[in-house]
């Protein structure tokens, strides 16, 4: 069976689950809707789509009758709800963008909808699809560390992805799209779930914006780094002239992040883009107030506690996860799994290779992986190809939203 795919949001999310259905030679794009002509002539182009098959937003390819086995959902968050629900009644199964919406009452809608319409229903927690996270599953499966009594997760943002996306880019505000907790991190919280396999019974939280501040300014700073005094533009890691201008003539690079921060990859086209755009904006004079570091500690029913970390200053790379367990030990970086048995005293190393961390390397295999895992469920009618259902989805959501209400009251949470 080859699946038809329809694309509501074609920027970087949307192109890439697009491609890579399509590379899997088991699908075919045959629609998309994107209020940007560019991004919709980019997705026809690669695809092959006549002109009637591009809509300029997701009410027009909601009103037209249903043209395609499933659609992908990848409009910005706050635009989530509503073509979900209508999508969800016109009888498409579904892969929508993580988060599933910046509101509990919006996720339950959206999850409402599903289970009414019953259609195949996947969410962007790419994470739990990557083959790293497929090996580790076996080595908790396989019993070799007893039961599980604490986590430690670390999730390294990167200090360049904290000021391209969550200080300069459409995260940085907590009302304008949602807190660093939920845009980020409902990735991993939903990840520690799926490892742990329990309830989380409580959960506290601390986190604050430590360092993208006005006060941090260092004295003589432009608002823009093109107009910045070189001797502090160039002593700063923050730069956008400097980081955005190396991106140049490297496809990859120029794909994301550069190509949220403009369609003309030109040395002309970069700086007009950094006089006039957000990405150009000194980081200590831009309008973000999400938090750059946070913590999380979950308990959960059976014992175990979880301590989860996120902060903005490391290189961008693989989550790092250490698991403590009564008969065994592991440590994880994202392409390996070192195992260490106590009954024995023996370790050995799992290799899980799958690629590179960042949104343009397909997060470790996870892009690939997931949309694997939706064509599975679409072509079998199967919602278990997935490993879990639109109220497994929300569950991750509910620990965000329980962790957030718990850093801002400075309480302990009962879920």
């Amino acid at each position: 069976m080859t699946v038809t795919i329809a694309i509501a949001g074609a920027g970087a999310r949307g192109q890439i689950y697009a491609r890579a259905a399509a590379a899997s030679g088991r699908a075919r794009v045959v629609a998309v809707a994107d209020p940007d002509p560019g991004r919709r002539a980019a997705v026809a182009r690669e695809h092959g789509l006549p002109e009637e098959a591009c809509f300029p937003g997701w009410e027009e390819l909601a009103a037209v009758p249903k043209l395609a086995d499933a659609v992908v959902i990848a409009t910005q968050d706050h635009q989530h709800a509503d073509p979900a629900v209508a999508f969800a009644a016109l009888g498409y199964d579904m892969l929508l963008e993580k988060p599933l919406a910046p509101t509990e009452k919006e996720a339950r809608r959206i999850v409402e909808a599903v289970e009414r319409a019953g259609v195949v229903f996947a969410v962007g927690h790419v994470l739990r699809y990557t083959a790293y996270t497929r090996e580790l599953k076996r080595v908790l499966a396989s019993g070799v560390l007893g039961e599980i009594a604490s986590v430690q997760h670390l999730e390294p943002v990167g200090w360049w992805h904290q000021a391209h996306s969550f200080v300069r880019g459409a995260w940085r505000d907590v009302a304008g799209s949602g807190p660093m907790l939920l845009t980020k991190s409902c990735h991993d919280l939903d990840w520690l779930l799926h490892v742990v396999e329990d309830e989380p019974a409580r959960v506290a939280s601390f986190g604050s914006l430590i360092h993208f501040r006005p006060e941090n300014r260092p004295a003589g700073a432009a608002d823009r780094c093109v107009s910045c005094p070189l001797e502090i533009e160039s002593a700063c890691p923050y730069s956008a002239k400097r980081f955005y201008m190396e991106m140049i003539g490297d496809p990859h690079k120029e794909f994301w992040p550069l190509g949220a921060v403009t369609a003309d990859a030109s040395v002309a086209g970069v700086t007009r883009a950094l006089e006039t755009g957000p990405y150009g904006r000194c980081v200590y004079a831009a309008d973000n107030d999400v938090v750059d570091q946070q913590v999380v500690i979950v308990e959960f029913a059976r014992g175990a506690t979880v301590a989860f970390t996120m902060t903005a200053f490391t290189p961008l790379e693989h989550r790092k996860t250490r698991i403590f367990g009564s008969h065994g030990y592991a440590e994880g970086d994202g392409a390996s799994i070192r195992v260490v048995d106590f009954r024995t005293g023996q370790e050995h190393t799992v290799e899980a290779t799958g690629g590179g961390a960042s949104l343009s390397d397909g997060h470790g295999g996870g892009d690939g992986g997931l949309v694997e895992a939706f064509l599975d469920a679409v072509a079998t009618r199967d919602q278990s190809a997935l490993g879990g259902d639109a109220t497994d989805a929300l569950a991750g959501h509910l620990l965000v939203w329980a962790a957030e209400r718990a850093r801002e009251t400075g309480t302990v949470v009962t879920l």
